[in-house]
């Protein structure tokens, strides 16, 4: 019966198109991760079936919202089982798979090389046997080196050596991942001083959510493999120095939480909060329910682009906010070709980011219209929670902890698509595989 149940299920994955397995994959590891967390012995108080689904959907999702205290309200065996979740989720179930099949048989199949292909957007110079192999190998180090520096910060501030061993692996995970689950009710707000704990908690973050594309393509060209560095690294590197800068700058001069800070103090809470909601890692050093209007609107401004493709952070992408500008920029200029940084676009890459942009921005639209009938607060707020779960950013004004259970179930969706990407779950959803090209009448619209 098992082996009839398993040769079903290969087939299924055969015939389905590869957004569709990536959808399922990630919504069979929530599931597990749900199953799990409603056992009793990983909790140490009760804690409802539904907040159990927000906590596997949302360290899946590498979110971070939590509806929960997950420091007091989990054992160490079921903030265990929350880490497992993020660190699955933050470098991609088949990319753990794919590594199998590497040091076990030592090739990759068709199926995998699709699917691969489906779950991270790579340029084609990047072959996707080191693409694997750097990212692995890229996640241990940093991860390991993110858990000595935690602990040794810990340790110097009187922790107790067991608990700071475990909270050094736990936020060194959680801050690669940009999952922004921690273990402290306000986050990393009592460390807002410490320029140890922002530097460790900024690299490792700025490391995960710049993308394995751009440490792949960097390995190259330390090996000498490449010559020079993608095109698609050069717009990474552009947009978030360039994005980054703009947030720390607003945010020092404007927001009067930070501005009352003195010295370098108040560089660290600006540039901290600019790049916690751009990397989506979101710790804050800062209460985020006391940011001011303007300040909020510029982070969920930087929550709505993200970072890069093919990193741990969510958003919509650096690359597609610069495929969209390229495409006005040259349309003003009445050039017919799209380019950037004197490079033409293909026009296969600019349907796309076209496609996710619209994508993208409608459901942030319509799930903040359908949050207004579920919950009480300012249409600021409920924009911001919205923004940040489909950001996969984690980032909240105090709104989680007050949700409504249809709220939950809306905010649960938002993180679970916004993980595996607005256009992959559409494609999982509508697209027919082996479906042919229909032949349509050409026609005029006034645009």
């Amino acid at each position: 019966m098992l082996s009839k149940l398993w040769q079903l299920y290969k087939r299924f994955q055969l015939r389905s198109s590869p957004q569709l397995n990536l959808v399922l994959g990630f919504l069979l590891y929530t599931l597990v991760g749900w199953l799990l967390l409603c056992l009793p012995f990983f909790h140490n108080s009760p804690i409802s079936i539904l907040d159990n689904l927000f906590i596997s959907t949302s360290a899946i999702s590498t979110t971070g919202l939590v509806t929960v205290d997950v420091g007091g309200d989990y054992n160490r065996w079921g903030q265990l089982i929350i880490m497992l979740l993020f660190q699955v989720g933050g470098i991609g179930y088949m990319t753990l798979t794919t590594y199998y099949l590497l040091i076990t048989t030592q090739r990759i199949t068709r199926w995998h090389k699709k699917m691969i292909g489906t779950a991270f957007t790579m340029p084609k110079s990047i072959q996707i046997r080191d693409f694997i192999k750097s990212v692995i190998l890229f996640t241990i180090i940093m991860e390991s080196l993110g858990t000595l520096g935690f602990f040794l910060v810990f340790r110097q501030e009187g922790m107790a050596t067991g608990k700071a061993l475990w909270d050094s692996l736990f936020h060194s995970v959680s801050a690669f991942c940009t999952a922004g689950f921690g273990l402290y009710s306000n986050s990393f707000e009592d460390f807002r001083a410490n320029q140890w704990i922002n530097l460790i908690i900024s690299v490792l973050a700025i490391c995960g959510s710049l993308g394995f594309i751009v440490i792949t393509d960097i390995w190259y060209r330390i090996r000498r493999k490449s010559d020079q560095l993608t095109f698609t690294t050069k717009i990474i590197l552009v947009g978030f120095i360039v994005l980054l800068t703009f947030g720390t700058v607003l945010v020092y001069f404007t927001e009067p939480s930070v501005t009352s800070l003195a010295g370098y103090e108040r560089f660290l809470a600006a540039f901290f909060q600019s790049m916690t909601a751009m990397t989506t890692v979101g710790f804050n050093t800062i209460s985020t329910g006391g940011l001011s209007l303007p300040i909020l609107l510029g982070v969920i401004f930087l929550m709505y682009i993200g970072a890069s493709p093919s990193g741990t952070a969510g958003g919509m992408k650096i690359t597609t906010l610069t495929a969209m500008l390229s495409i006005l920029s040259s349309h003003l200029q009445g050039n017919k070709h799209v380019s950037f940084l004197g490079r033409s676009i293909p026009y296969e890459r600019l349907y796309v980011a076209t496609a996710t942009f619209v994508l993208y921005t409608s459901i942030i639209f319509a799930a903040s219209f359908l949050m207004s009938f579920f919950q009480e607060q300012s249409f600021d707020v409920l924009l911001f929670e919205v923004a940040s779960a489909l950001g996969t950013v984690g980032l909240s004004t105090g709104l989680t902890g007050e949700l409504t259970v249809a709220g939950k179930v809306l905010i649960i969706i938002l993180m679970f698509v916004g993980r595996v990407g607005v256009l992959t779950f559409g494609f999982a959803l509508i697209h027919r595989k082996g479906h042919k090209e229909m032949q349509y009448v050409e026609d005029d619209i006034a645009v």
